[in-house]
């Protein structure tokens, strides 16, 4: 498989690891999705409240406005 694939081929240790996953019921290729920080989605309203705490205050930092949340979550 090297020959025919070179670096794109899967080492022997990885073909183990999805051997073992699919063999233990996991059927999807893709990712999961994992603990952590919320999911945060892009909506209309949160651009326009973003433009407009910009436009008010243009030496803003990205730094403050992530403290600062609640800006945005209104």
């Amino acid at each position: 498989m090297k020959v025919q694939y070179g670096d794109a081929c899967l080492s022997l240790q990885q073909v183990y690891e999805w051997t073992g996953k699919f063999m233990n019921g996991i059927s999807s290729v893709t990712h999961s999705p994992r603990p952590g920080q919320a999911h945060r989605v892009v909506t209309p309203e949160a651009i326009t409240a973003l433009e407009a705490i910009v436009k008010e205050n243009r030496g803003i930092t990205v730094n403050e406005i992530a403290r600062n949340g609640e800006y945005i979550e209104k």
